[in-house]
Order: structure tokens, then sequence, then C-alpha cells
């Protein structure tokens, strides 16, 4: 995998849903990330914090990129992302990394990614109810996140499960400071 991961941000996206992930990557210094929007525009996130992508999604060097990473927000619902359909597809199909939480799991079940995957979503019904195309019912975990081969989902209660997820799949830390990080961040338990 190449060092270096885009994060899809868009006017609303879900920004406590990528935040404690983007702080351990970017204090890590393993690991690039890289902001895109549709068009480069600065974007408005859900809570209201106002953000300058580094780049455009006609720009991104997607050849560059081992990891490509979806945040939630209700435009999945309207079907408002669609112009990353070629991408994630190429992403999928190259079989680079995935990682997508709450609503932007339901973009992945209309691409038919999520048909012979283990996933979750926020709740079964609400993923069949978004994505007619869906066919993965029996493939769905009711857990909060789920990896598969390269393809990372989560609930969308679960911002630090999925940024465990995606720390173990980039092999960011050791799998006892992942540990040990998800202890702390999600029970409050430090250990030395």
């Amino acid at each position: 995998m190449t060092n270096k991961i885009a994060v899809f941000l868009f006017n609303g996206f879900s920004d406590w849903e990528i935040s404690y992930l983007t702080p351990e990557i970017t204090k890590s210094k393993k690991l690039e990330l890289i902001y895109f929007s549709k068009d480069g525009n600065p974007v408005t996130s859900m809570g209201g914090l106002q953000i300058i992508p580094t780049t455009s999604l006609g720009e991104l060097k997607s050849k560059e990129i081992g990891m490509l990473i979806l945040p939630g927000g209700m435009a999945w619902e309207k079907a408002e992302n669609n112009e990353l359909e070629k991408l994630t597809l190429e992403f999928f199909n190259a079989g680079k990394s995935i990682a997508a939480i709450c609503a932007a799991t339901t973009f992945l079940g209309q691409l038919g990614i999520l048909n012979h995957l283990k996933h979750t979503s926020n709740d079964l019904s609400y993923l069949k109810a978004i994505s007619p195309k869906y066919k993965g019912s029996d493939k769905y975990q009711n857990v909060l996140a789920q990896t598969d081969l390269n393809i990372i989902t989560a609930n969308g209660i679960a911002p630090i499960e999925f940024a465990a997820a995606i720390f173990k799949k980039t092999q960011l830390k050791s799998e006892n400071e992942i540990e040990k990080w998800f202890q702390l961040f999600k029970n409050g338990i430090w250990s030395q």
C-alpha cells in the first residue's frame, strides 16, 4: 500500500466520524492524508467546520493513493456524491482499501461492493432502503465495524472502532499500541 490516504470531503460530511483517525495518522509521519472534494472548493461539515481541501476529485492522483476514506453525511442518502463512483470502483477493482462509515456504506452497497463481503452499516433495513441495488444481506454483520479483504465498514456510532480498523489495515501502529489507543478513547482506560 502506498503511504497516501485520500479522505473525501463534501458539504455536510459528518466531521466527528473521522475526527479520531485523522490526528493519529497525521502524528505518525508514516502516512499522508490528502483531503479532496468534488471541485477542490471549500466545504462545510455537518458540525459547521469550514475546510479547504488539498485537491479536487479531477486532480487526485489515484495511482498514488493506497486507501480511500468516505465519511458519512446525508448527501449519500440523497445520491449527491455519485461523482465518486468511477474512483471507488477503480479502487475496489485494483484491490485498494476503501473505508466507509455511516451513510457512506450505502454508496458501497449501491455499487455492489458489499454483495460478497462481510460488512456493516447503520442497520440492515437502512442499507436496503437507501441502496436498492444492494444484494448482500446474507453478508451483513450486526457489529460496529467490520473489515473484509480491503473493505472497512462501520456504523455511524462507531468512529473509534472505524479508526482502529483503519490503523490495523494501514499498520499505523502495532496491535498492542492500537489496543491501548482504543481502550483510552473508548473506555477511558490508560495503560503504560
